[in-house]
């Protein structure tokens, strides 16, 4: 069952829709209020157990609108993909990208859900060769399925993991090639980059490092980096709202101070 139809909640997300789109985008959405900047990334640029993430923030304190059309579990095909988000990125005057994951997209070994991209749907026959003892009809998300691949073979999920980061590399420069309204983008996560991987594949964005961040860097008009300098548990909930069984979720998003700080530093690139 999806967050949004669980019930009475500690926040009010107001799921709210565009048209020409099926996704829910946090609410209330002043889509007629005219161009302006438009956010769009995962659950956290949704600001999922905040009660301000970042874009609200931005809304406050410039004098031009911005929309927060985060989704839930997106990766890069429902920012790409989506009619309504294409629309809007189109007429805005800038955009705020976040950085998502390269393991939650379509690519040549797998393919994933067009709406939730934490949910994998097949094996491509590339994958089946370099795996053929995997069932792969067992995994239903990409983190439990990549799991159990490099548990399998360390050797075997570097040939993955490559994949994964030219095909996240590509598709990032491509997108942003073709856009002519400037782009800045923002990693915000609980995780810097290069930061050792954790053993159960948890951290995002996922498989993207300085080194693919400089890449695609050229493409885009700024880049913001908003992550801790050091873990602190006592930080991991503080200021967040979440329901019953939902702390370990909420534990690996960023808290309200991340999204402060990607405020702080989204307002002096944009230049509003």
């Amino acid at each position: 069952m999806s967050f949004e139809q669980r019930g009475r909640m500690p926040l009010d997300y107001q799921p709210s829709a565009l048209a020409g789109s099926v996704l829910r985008f946090r609410g209330p959405l002043n889509a007629d209020s005219g161009p302006g900047i438009v956010c769009i990334g995962s659950s956290e640029t949704f600001g999922r157990f905040i009660d301000a993430p970042y874009a609200t923030q931005l809304d406050r304190a410039l004098d031009i609108p911005v929309l927060n059309l985060g989704v839930v579990n997106a990766g890069l095909d429902v920012m790409m993909n989506d009619h309504a988000i294409a629309a809007a990125v189109a007429e805005a005057e800038a955009v705020v990208m976040q950085i998502t994951s390269a393991h939650n997209m379509t690519n040549r070994l797998y393919s994933v859900h067009p709406r939730r991209n934490d949910r994998f749907v097949s094996a491509s026959a590339m994958l089946r060769t370099i795996y053929p003892r995997v069932d792969f009809t067992e995994f239903h998300f990409t983190r439990h399925m990549l799991s159990h691949l490099r548990d399998a073979s360390e050797d075997r999920f570097e040939i993955v993991r490559t994949e994964l980061e030219q095909a996240w590399v590509a598709r990032m420069r491509r997108y942003l090639k073709g856009l002519a309204v400037p782009v800045h983008l923002l990693w915000l996560s609980n995780s810097k980059p290069d930061d050792p991987e954790d053993a159960s594949l948890a951290q995002s964005p996922l498989f993207v490092s300085s080194k693919m961040l400089d890449e695609v860097r050229p493409d885009a008009a700024s880049l913001t980096i908003a992550a801790p300098e050091e873990a602190d548990e006592a930080e991991a909930i503080e200021g967040k709202y979440f329901g019953p069984r939902e702390e370990a979720a909420a534990r690996l998003l960023p808290g309200p101070e991340l999204h402060r700080m990607a405020t702080e530093s989204l307002l002096a690139h944009l230049g509003f």
